[in-house]
This record gives structure tokens, sequence and C-alpha cells, in this order.
């Protein structure tokens, strides 16, 4: 068994925004898919508290958090629109068509856009991406290498959004190298190689 991390330990609160860096294979992605939920921790634990202190039980962690990843997947034969709607039943939501295309006008994407996913760009992938995480209107939002294949414009728009979700009091932790990124956060913490 190889040790990726030890000894990691923090609190983010809402409103604020967290920063982890490191060099490839520090363990980034691998402390954001414990963080999630996904993976369990060889020792320690993860807790997310209620405004009322009490610990919100695991079962209940995917109605609070949002996930934007690279190995997140979306549904290349579909429209944005169609990707949101299954996502959508997945979840159990009864958003209408009209928070949909809602959702998708804020991060960029043209609603009544009938190309498949497979005939968009990475960058507008990485956007519906970020749709999907919104979609239930998480308190805490992950991204790993969150502006991954986004042009200057889409940088731009990313850094705003993620200033605008801070500002309403949500939590954001941030997996990145990307120096712009860096920036982002109230207070960074480093993995070591």
């Amino acid at each position: 068994m190889r040790v990726v991390f030890r000894a990691v330990s923090g609190e983010a609160r809402p409103g604020e925004a967290l920063v982890i860096t490191g060099p490839n294979g520090s363990g980034k992605s691998t402390l954001l898919a414990i963080l999630c939920g996904l993976l369990r921790p060889t020792k320690g634990v993860v807790r997310y508290r209620r405004q009322d202190g009490d610990d919100l039980p695991r079962d209940e962690w995917g109605r609070h958090l949002g996930v934007v990843a690279p190995s997140m997947a979306v549904y290349e034969e579909l429209t944005a629109l169609e990707n949101l709607r299954f996502y959508a039943r997945v979840r159990g939501l009864a958003l209408e068509d009209a928070g949909h295309r809602a959702l998708l006008e804020r991060v960029g994407l043209d609603p009544d856009r009938s190309t498949p996913v497979r005939g968009y760009s990475t960058g507008m992938a990485q956007r519906l991406k970020i749709a999907q995480a919104l979609l239930h209107s998480p308190s805490v939002l992950f991204f790993d290498e969150a502006s991954s294949n986004l042009d200057p414009s889409g940088q731009d728009w990313l850094e705003g959004h993620v200033r605008l979700l801070i500002d309403e009091g949500r939590t954001v932790v941030l997996a990145t190298n990307d120096r712009r990124e860096m920036t982002w956060g109230s207070r960074n913490v480093s993995l070591v190689g």
C-alpha cells in the first residue's frame, strides 16, 4: 500500500474557499474524492455539520455536495439540456425545463443548441460539467482542475462565478496547480508529493 498523504486536518466554513495545491501525484484528486465520500480514508473521518451543529449523515452528503472533476461523465449523444434533464431525474429533482435552461445560460451555454455534446469543444463540455454540479444547488462545491480546457474568457467567467458562490455563502474547495486559481481561495493547503 502506498501512502498518499498523512495527517491532513482542517475545516472550511460557509462562504469560504479552500485551495489545495501540490505537485502531480501528491494526492489532490484523492483528497477531494475522500472529502466527497467517493473514497474512504484508511484513517480519520470527514464530517459535514448542519447549521444546528449536528453531523450530516453520510447518506445525505450527495444532497449537499457538488463536484466538477475531469473524470465526470457527460452523455455525448445527448444535448446539454437532455444531460441536465437526465441528471435531474437521477437526483430525484423536480426542476422543470425553465430551470435547466436558466442553469445552462448561467454557465454560458445555449439551451436551444440541438447539437449533441459530442460536437462540443472541451471547454463547452467543462461548462456543462459545472452546470451538472450546480443542478441541486449544493452548499459545498468541489472543483478538481476547475478551469481545465476553458479559454481566457471562460476562466474569467469561472473566477467570477466562484466568487459569486462564495458570496452566496457556499463553501468552495479547489484542487489546482493553476496559479490564477490559487488566488481564488481564502486559505491554501499544500500537499507534498
